[in-house]
């Protein structure tokens, strides 16, 4: 339903909302404010299990910056909770709806306003889909490489609220080092920039660097400055498996140890081959207990893997296979891909952690994840971005099964708390939100909250941006 100003008399209880609608439409066409309950129910989530989600009075849809300030003025002046989202892929309920509040879906501010090849930056609106931004400049000769598994759907905004990573992070990194500033509109509506276009650039506080990863409870943003890259060669693919996690595990350590420097180095243990060749039939071998993925965009591909297969046959590989060229790379590269599809059709319903260990420790973690699937008689399987070790659990239950969800929910907690022993992160990528609050508190502290809890009072004194999520 899409909202007039000509409406039925509200009821005593409905004044608020009317108000609020009043107020919203002052400043926003028609269309862009929806209220039918049966419509805004579809913006309540994102993609986390396990984390509630309250109905909105209404979803706003701007277009322009203005607009995004006109709907934080009306929410400050009626203090209405204001939940920003993007593409709700997210999987820590960080874009969740509060009940009563505004839900700014940011995706219809989706455009490239700038390629600049000269000075390697791309200017762009947050709903801008990640691959749609990855091609743009492509054509360029440029690269964008953070690469989240959704890059197909998630948008910037969205990667930036969220910190993601991607496949690539282990050469390239995380989307906070590609972006250099932002245009933010503050809780109170005022629009700053922060950051620069410069290669170089220290004045005052790194404010760009705190909005990356804040998951919409400082600001909203609505333009963002992106560091770009030239377009490397196309890389190239080695698979090699392995008769123990533990094995696999030895391979990255000798590989990272050796000072190369793989595009990706990724890791799926034995559930998550067999979750795979299940669901797609891809041949792959079911005595194999983990499967190790390695990549290089060098100038001389081959000659990287093949020292990267000698140190994987070093580590115990029972078997390494190098492609020859980019076609046999994306079809090593399928079974990965798949991996979380895969696992999803195992019970229905997944719960993806994303732990983050020293590499050091990635076999420990992945033995200890074992331990609690038997324990909690669950099927967890395990994929990871290896090379950072950025872990993701993958917790398969049945989500109509009572007891098998309490189960599920345990596990998830047991493997947060055994990432922290082993000197790790609760999250790598995937954000904090309301799934994971309060293990953000057990891993910096009272003293971290405490001054996490000032930064936000500065920046949203009212408490209106994105309530409840993070402490």
């Amino acid at each position: 339903m899409i909202m007039s100003r000509s409406r039925a008399p509200l009821s005593e209880d409905a004044v608020t909302t009317g108000s609020l609608v009043d107020r919203l439409l002052s400043g926003l066409p028609p269309e862009a404010v929806l209220v039918d309950p049966d419509v805004t129910a579809s913006y309540a989530n994102d993609m986390a299990s396990f984390c509630e989600a309250g109905a909105p009075a209404a979803v706003v849809l701007p277009r322009t910056v203005e607009q995004v300030q006109h709907v934080m003025r009306v929410a400050t002046d009626l203090r209405v909770p204001v939940v920003p989202q993007g593409a709700r892929t997210g999987l820590s309920g960080g874009a969740n709806a509060s009940d009563g509040c505004i839900v700014l879906s940011l995706t219809r501010m989706d455009r490239i306003l700038e390629i600049n090849p000269v000075d390697r930056v791309a200017v762009v609106e947050p709903g801008v889909v990640n691959a749609a931004l990855s091609r743009a400049v492509g054509e360029h000769g440029l690269y964008y490489p953070p690469d989240p598994s959704s890059w197909e759907m998630c948008t910037i905004g969205g990667n930036i609220g969220t910190a993601s990573g991607g496949l690539c992070c282990v050469k390239y990194g995380v989307t906070a080092e590609y972006v250099l500033g932002l245009d933010v509109v503050l809780a109170d509506g005022r629009l700053m920039s922060t950051g620069r276009r410069t290669a170089k650039g220290v004045a005052g506080y790194d404010l760009t660097r705190l909005f990356v990863g804040s998951e919409g409870s400082l600001g909203i943003v609505v333009r963002a400055i992106l560091g770009l890259r030239p377009q490397p060669p196309q890389q190239l693919v080695l698979a090699a498996e392995f008769a123990s996690a533990a094995a696999a595990c030895d391979a990255v350590c000798r590989i990272m140890a050796g000072g190369h420097v793989p595009s990706l180095l990724e890791l799926m243990d034995r559930t998550t081959v067999k979750a795979v060749n299940d669901l797609a039939h891809m041949g792959l071998p079911e005595t194999t207990e983990a499967l190790l993925l390695a990549a290089f965009d060098t100038p001389d591909p081959a000659a990287d893997l093949a020292a990267v297969g000698e140190l994987c046959e070093a580590a115990g590989a029972t078997q390494v296979v190098p492609a020859d060229d980019a076609a046999e790379s994306e079809l090593l590269l399928q079974a990965r891909r798949l991996s979380l599809t895969a696992l999803e059709a195992v019970r229905g319903v997944t719960m993806i952690d994303d732990v983050c260990v020293p590499r050091s420790r990635l076999g420990d973690l992945i033995e200890g994840v074992e331990r609690i699937a038997e324990k909690r008689q669950l099927t967890i399987g395990v994929v990871a971005h290896a090379g950072d070790g950025n872990t993701h659990p993958t917790v398969c239950f049945d989500a109509a099964d009572p007891d098998e969800s309490r189960r599920a929910r345990a596990s998830f907690d047991e493997i947060m708390a055994l990432g922290l022993e082993l000197g790790g992160t609760i999250t790598g990528e995937h954000g904090v939100g309301i799934l994971k609050k309060e293990w953000l508190a057990r891993e910096i502290g009272p003293v971290g909250m405490e001054m996490q809890r000032a930064v936000k009072a500065a920046f949203d004194p009212l408490g209106i941006l994105n309530p409840g999520k993070l402490f």
